[in-house]
């Protein structure tokens, strides 16, 4: 896709910290080391989070349940899942038809089955999507940072150069509930340079880290300057900290270091030896996936690629549920299979931490969780199939879910909790909080749970109050 040279030119400044509004959004607030903290000794340098955006069914995917094939007439109490299971290569351990690549990796990671989301009380996926990021329930006084700001505020750039924050695949732009998306897409009360650097397309990241046409090295060194100057010297300087001030003139230095660099090479995916490219060449998302690994090879420190949220698309399956996994099962099966094989075959799947993830799962029946009074929202409401379109998990389920987790210490071929086999399929063995995943994460990081900055003169912690545990079962 060509995008118009205003247009690029436009992305390319906001790249480069002119956009601040996630700096301005704190209202100077200044952030501190709330005391010492003891870290644990990392088990990953490098984290990717795959979010498979909408609402990823787990009983049709990484949990499979009863399955019954379409039929007209069919029950829909009696729907649990719609695709068959298939085997892995861990013994015992099946996920759904139309992840057979995703199969043949299973034995290099942990299946989390009993994840879970609180109600919220109005299920949207904005807002659920905002609490999974920021491990924190909107709205707050106060901007959270991202998981992926976290990591790179407290353990900094693992190369100084390339950005320790990168968020592929999901425009800010031109799409639903777009304000909303920004809210939780930002480095938070850290300031800009924790901020995420944004690639919407990643086929076009090299233009990211290139000057647009006329606008040469020299041309770029002029106006970093009096970008400087015009910050030194603004009449309203005042109503912006020097915390955050100081902030987006290093978001600038950062993007200036990288335009002169040599790993800026690894945004130009034109680079990729021909087989390799077309293995993960799916779409967007596959693209997504390779430009992930080569990130990480030249020392990414954050990176979340994502099938993209756009409101009733993708897994947002509202209705034609069947018909849209199926589709979306051929998007991301060979890309996120590649991408861990590629990762173990260059030996840094041992120090990265790769983790499928989604906002909450999806029912057939049941919105939200049994006893909800959150607003049904399938738009597939019949007591029996009538057409193709009715077939599939339409509705929010947030009582139990499935996150997978590779490498970054993490045990190989393993099963960590339960949900029921019969509905409601709730998460009965071994539980798992936003709160106590935020933990395990951080944990696998080298990140105290109980980590905090004093904002508004009160402890934020990493997970909510300090109240993450990790689910210490899944490392090995």
């Amino acid at each position: 896709m060509n995008l118009p040279e205003h247009i690029i030119r436009r992305d390319f400044l906001k790249q480069l910290g002119l956009a601040s509004a996630a700096a301005l959004a704190t209202n100077g607030t200044r952030a501190w080391a709330n005391g010492p903290v003891k870290h644990p000794e990392p088990k990953a340098d490098s984290c990717i989070l795959i979010w498979l955006a909408g609402g990823m069914a787990a009983p049709d995917t990484f949990d499979p349940k009863r399955y019954h094939p379409y039929e007209v007439g069919l029950d829909m109490n009696k729907i649990l899942s719609t695709f068959p299971a298939i085997e892995t290569n861990v013994d015992g351990l099946k996920i759904t038809k139309g992840m057979e690549n995703i199969a043949q990796v299973m034995d290099r990671g942990t299946l989390i089955r009993s994840a879970f989301q609180p109600d919220l009380g109005s299920i949207l996926h904005s807002r659920h999507q905002y609490h999974w990021h920021t491990g924190y329930v909107p709205p707050l006084t106060v901007a959270a940072p991202h998981v992926g700001a976290w990591m790179a505020k407290v353990l900094g750039p693992k190369n100084e150069i390339v950005p320790p924050f990168i968020n592929i695949g999901q425009r800010l732009e031109g799409v639903g509930e777009k304000e909303e998306l920004k809210a939780f897409t930002t480095g938070g009360f850290f300031g800009t340079e924790y901020g995420p650097m944004n690639l919407p397309y990643p086929e076009q990241a090299v233009q990211s880290v290139q000057p647009p046409k006329g606008m040469e090295p020299g041309r770029f060194s002029n106006r970093y300057r009096h970008f400087k100057k015009l910050i030194d010297q603004n009449p309203d300087r005042e109503k912006i900290s020097d915390f955050q001030r100081e902030s987006m003139v290093r978001s600038m230095e950062s993007a200036h270091r990288l335009l002169q660099s040599k790993e800026k090479q690894a945004f130009d995916l034109t680079l990729e030896p021909k087989e390799s490219y077309e293995a993960y060449d799916t779409g967007r998302f596959g693209r997504g996936c390779l430009l992930a690994r080569r990130l990480v090879e030249q020392g990414a420190r954050f990176i979340e690629v994502t099938t993209e949220y756009v409101p009733f698309l993708h897994w947002d399956t509202h209705k034609s549920g069947h018909t849209t996994v199926a589709r979306m099962k051929k998007e991301i099966d060979r890309p996120i299979a590649q991408l861990i094989r590629d990762l173990d075959k260059t030996g840094k799947l041992d120090r990265t931490l790769v983790i499928i993830a989604s906002e909450f799962s999806r029912d057939a029946m049941i919105e939200g969780k049994p006893g909800s009074n959150a607003r049904d929202q399938s738009q597939a409401k019949v007591n029996k199939l009538k057409q193709i379109s009715h077939y599939g998990l339409h509705r929010h389920f947030t009582g139990g879910t499935s996150v997978a987790m590779f490498g970054g210490g993490v045990k190989k071929g393993f099963v960590y909790g339960k949900t029921a086999d019969e509905r409601p399929l709730m998460a009965i063995e071994n539980p798992v909080s936003i709160e106590d995943l935020h933990a395990t994460i951080f944990t696998a990081m080298g990140i105290s749970p109980k980590t905090a900055y004093e904002v508004e003169k009160r402890p934020f912690f990493a997970t909510k109050d300090g109240i993450g545990k990790p689910a210490t079962g899944v490392f090995a």
